[in-house]
């Protein structure tokens, strides 16, 4: 596996490498209505009935133009930061577009295994994007000397998926420079108890770029919400290169109630249940041991990821015995003996690893 080192150039991405459009989804198509899904990262039982009565309310309110206002300022306000380091966005991937289009960089460097979008959409805008592969055997740790000193554009996740690793901020921050867009994709962090290592509402970092999305955590996958902190210059270069009207009025209602007390108070609380449960599940992971199974951590996302001897060939059985997970190899830096695996109650946990571990004895 490549890996860079201080001041070494930023290894190119492959040409006809992972499949980068391949995601969580796409495990649960068609036929996917008769698997437990464990390959996508939204939290179950979501939304709950108090945020679908806010978001049913607001269509009554369909015939007018949204304005994105209120939202807009409930963010800032969540956050700490002026209304002028917010922009709202038709989910994070939205945002990865923007960046992709809207800034002019000429090193864009992305820091894997980590969410394919980014590369994805640099990618697609004409950009060469760089790639740094952090290591298993360093339990994927960021390291900051890995990244190219002149690299002008960094995208780095937190907590990363698929790994599930929450790097630390005070690490994440030392990758900023003048003349560097920093970017921080926190699509997860609400799901880490406290929030801790978030760097959201920091307006001392140079060039710091967060997002964040509202789809995860409340179920709102399909209504598209996310948004971007950053500086105002910035928030205005992206809000240029968005169409008009970018977020549904149903998605600035889901973004007040979201960012309310009320929202953050049930998020937090989830984040403890999901925290909870993930233990449980790496509890039982860890009795297939002598099967060569190993979940990657310490893990603090909604997630695992795992590895699993001949993932491809278990990942089949496993659909046979009615679970989904994710695949792994379209990661970059991984291999095809991994897979990511969501977490879930401990009900869900018991039944999928007894399935596993049926798989894994043939």
């Amino acid at each position: 596996m490549a890996v860079l080192h201080a001041n070494s150039a930023a290894a190119p991405a492959p040409a006809g490498g992972p499949d980068l459009r391949h995601h969580g989804d796409a495990e649960v198509r068609d036929d996917g209505e008769k698997l437990t899904d464990l390959a996508v990262n939204v939290r179950t039982g979501t939304p709950p009935a108090w945020l679908r009565e806010h978001i049913a309310a607001a269509l009554d309110g369909l015939p007018a133009y949204p304005d994105g206002r209120a939202a807009r300022a409930a963010v800032a306000a969540r956050h700490g930061v002026p209304v002028e380091r917010v922009l709202l966005t038709a989910g994070a991937a939205e945002a990865f577009v923007l960046l992709a289009r809207a800034l002019r960089v000429r090193r864009p460097v992305v820091v894997h295994p980590q969410f394919t979008e980014p590369e994805a959409a640099l990618a697609d805008a004409g950009h060469a994007v760089g790639r740094v592969l952090l290591r298993e055997e360093d339990g994927f740790a960021l390291d900051p000397e890995l990244v190219p000193y002149d690299a002008d554009l960094v995208v780095v996740g937190n907590p990363t998926n698929p790994t599930s690793v929450l790097h630390p901020a005070d690490t994440v921050a030392r990758l900023a420079r003048p003349g560097r867009v920093l970017v921080v994709d926190e699509a997860f962090m609400d799901a880490v108890p406290g929030e801790r290592e978030s760097l959201a509402g920091r307006t001392d970092v140079p060039g710091l770029v967060v997002l964040r999305s509202l789809t995860k955590t409340w179920g709102l996958a399909g209504l598209r919400i996310g948004y971007v902190l950053a500086e105002p210059e910035i928030i205005s270069a992206l809000e240029q290169a968005q169409p008009l009207w970018p977020v549904s009025s149903p998605a600035l209602v889901a973004a007040q109630a979201c960012v309310s007390a009320r929202g953050v108070a049930e998020a937090a609380d989830a984040a403890d249940a999901v925290a909870d449960d993930r233990a449980y599940l790496v509890g039982l992971l860890r009795e297939l041991a002598p099967y060569g199974v190993e979940a990657a951590g310490p893990a603090e996302g909604p997630f695992l990821l795992v590895r699993v001897p001949d993932a491809h060939a278990v990942r089949e059985r496993l659909r046979g015995a009615g679970f989904a997970v994710r695949r792994g190899d379209t990661f970059p830096g991984l291999g095809t003996d991994w897979v990511r695996i969501a977490v879930r109650d401990r009900a869900t946990s018991e039944r999928f690893v007894g399935a596993l571990t049926a798989v894994l004895r043939g």
